[in-house]
């Protein structure tokens, strides 16, 4: 995989409440993905970018928020979100990886 392709699918870490409990308890890190981005090409963009043996990969498209403006009601983007198991001994270390 080129590194333009690795840039157009892992877009960054998702960082909320949820995602620092599932780091912590099962070794698994959240990142927000292109929305055409298959669990393979996901599986090898994390595996290049930060130099760790991915176990699993779960995705999903978290639907966005219909929301009213002073035009009527709008919509916000979808966003694909994957959820990355490391193998045993393996972490991630955002700070470190800028």
């Amino acid at each position: 995989m080129n590194q333009e392709r690795i840039y157009q699918v892992v877009f960054g870490p998702h960082i909320s409440e949820k995602a620092t409990i599932v780091a912590e308890d099962n070794s698994q890190y959240v990142f927000r993905v292109a929305n055409d981005a298959t669990k393979p090409e996901i599986r090898k963009a994390v595996e290049q970018l930060f130099d760790v043996k991915v176990e699993s990969v779960r995705t999903l498209i978290q639907k966005g928020k219909t929301k009213r403006t002073q035009r009527g009601m709008g919509k916000r983007n979808d966003v694909k979100k994957a959820y990355v198991r490391l193998a045993a001994g393996q972490e991630i270390d955002f700070l470190a990886a800028e």
